[in-house]
């Protein structure tokens, strides 16, 4: 085990100490034998009395302590009688006694003040640096534009800062000593009490204020309070910062008007569709019994009357048939499109993949005889009207077939294309007749039509039929085309 070394820059505070106790009491009976030495006599004590005091003062007690027992022992030796002895008599022990109880309190004394000056001098460095950082608070709480304030608990105001006079008008001079909610004529969203109450529980408040500035506008503010406390946790002030919030406001009544405006406007756009719906299916249940008729007469007449008629006249006979026909199919198109806008939507799990199979199976009669190459991709559950939806892909389906036709080797696609977590997008395309971009917008109307009905078959109610049930859905639907390179129908419903 190495020996212990002797550390010299610890040991010179305490060198110092003791060695300032024995320079003082080294001083004191030089003094007091060159007092003696000159006939002058009671003057050792007081000398011996100061040296304890000024160790204790600037060494501490423990250097003090020492010098009590140096200043008595030597006090014995040269002061009293026998000279140069340490005997001490017993007439002399309660003069001993007292001074070593006066040397004893002088040191305490000493010491104890010493002390409280330390603390005293530690205490004013420390509001000395406290006063110097709230001034350098307070100066950059100046330079920020936000809006911040002080006041007692009484609301009298005790700091304003530049953004408090950049806001409401007055400046700290004007403000402090003010009450904030008199100076600034404060509308509070709820009673003051409940609100100084919450302040009082939390610590903290938050709200929305409506204030008055210097020249009379009227402004809101989002308040927040703080509230501060003192070292025994009294409530002594309220920081309050504030943020301009008079344009939001504005903004927020506009759009609430314009909210109530498109509110009103879309209660009376429901009430008109649904008479134009009911209107629709009364027309078309009305015109179903005469065209009956008229369809039904002239069948009768053709076959009454065939051999009576040439050949232009059994002509204008077909065509009176093939018009009765489509106009029924029309009928037929309008009911259904009208009965989706009334019907309730049975929202379920529909698992589209198997649902195109069926409509394919449905379809079948209609690609007899023709080379199609189907590619039909794996498709998701969505969440849906089944029966709806399952309408949407004959139609759809329909079109492709229909409008494929002149095509020697035909090609219909289906799958799914990239959407985000929430939908699921879904496609078909196909390489028939297509259609020009710039009339896309008239795809999706009721009875547009891009192309001549002697070229292509229809009614002109698919398209708006799919629009109108994947609204419903939440959804959308386009398309992509060109003229005689096949087109490409989109439309996105919610997966869950």
């Amino acid at each position: 085990m190495p020996p212990p070394t002797f550390d010299l820059q610890k040991a010179r505070p305490i060198l110092f100490r003791y060695g300032l106790a024995a320079i003082s009491y080294l001083v004191a009976l030089g003094l007091a034998l060159l007092t003696q030495h000159y006939g002058f006599r009671d003057v050792a004590l007081p000398l011996f009395l100061f040296a304890v005091a000024v160790t204790a003062w600037y060494a501490g007690p423990a250097p003090a302590i020492l010098a009590v027992a140096l200043s008595i022992a030597s006090f014995d030796y040269f002061f009293t009688e026998p000279l140069h002895s340490f005997y001490v008599s017993r007439s002399e022990i309660p003069y001993l006694i007292v001074f070593v109880s006066f040397a004893s309190l002088v040191a305490w004394f000493s010491a104890v003040r010493r002390r409280v000056e330390g603390q005293l001098l530690q205490a004013r460095d420390r509001l000395e640096i406290e006063v110097a950082e709230r001034t350098q608070q307070a100066s950059l709480l100046n330079l920020t534009h936000d809006t911040i304030l002080v006041r007692d608990m009484d609301f009298f105001i005790i700091y304003w800062n530049r953004g408090a006079q950049e806001l409401y008008g007055w400046t700290a001079q004007e403000a402090n000593g003010k009450r904030s909610d008199e100076l600034l004529g404060t509308i509070f969203p709820a009673p003051i009490e409940d609100i100084r109450a919450e302040l009082l529980r939390t610590g903290r408040w938050e709200g929305e204020l409506q204030r008055t500035k210097a020249d009379g506008t009227q402004v809101a503010v989002a308040s927040r309070w703080s509230l501060r406390l003192d070292e025994q946790q009294q409530a002594v002030a309220i920081m309050e910062t504030s943020n301009d919030i008079t344009e939001r406001k504005r903004r927020e009544e506009q759009i609430r008007a314009l909210n109530q405006e498109l509110a009103r406007r879309s209660t009376e756009l429901e009430a008109t569709n649904k008479e134009l719906e009911a209107f629709a299916y009364s027309v078309s249940h009305d015109l179903r019994a005469p065209l009956r008729h008229m369809v039904g007469y002239a069948e009768l007449l053709q076959k009454k009357a065939s051999s009576l008629l040439d050949e232009k006249s059994h002509r204008y006979m077909a065509m009176i048939l093939e018009s009765a026909k489509r106009m029924g199919n029309l009928i037929d198109d309008l009911l259904a499109f009208s009965r989706i806008g009334r019907a309730e939507t049975q929202m379920t799990l529909v698992n589209l993949d198997q649902l195109i199979k069926e409509v394919l199976g449905e379809l079948r009669q209609e690609t007899a005889g023709r080379d199609i190459l189907w590619r039909i991709d794996t498709l998701p559950v969505c969440r849906g009207d089944r029966s709806m939806l399952r309408l949407v892909l004959v139609n759809l389906l329909s079109n492709a077939i229909k409008f494929t036709r002149r095509q020697p080797k035909t090609k219909i696609e289906v799958g799914c294309a990239d959407a985000n977590k929430d939908e699921i997008v879904v496609f078909f395309r196909d390489n028939g007749a297509g259609f020009d971009m710039k009339y896309v917008k008239k795809l999706f109307g009721v009875f547009q039509r891009l192309h001549q009905t002697d070229a292509f078959e229809g009614t002109g109610i698919g398209l708006a039929t799919v629009q109108r049930i994947i609204h419903r859905h939440g959804g959308k639907v386009w398309a992509e085309g060109a003229v005689d390179q096949g087109a490409t129908f989109y439309f996105s419903v919610p997966k869950f």
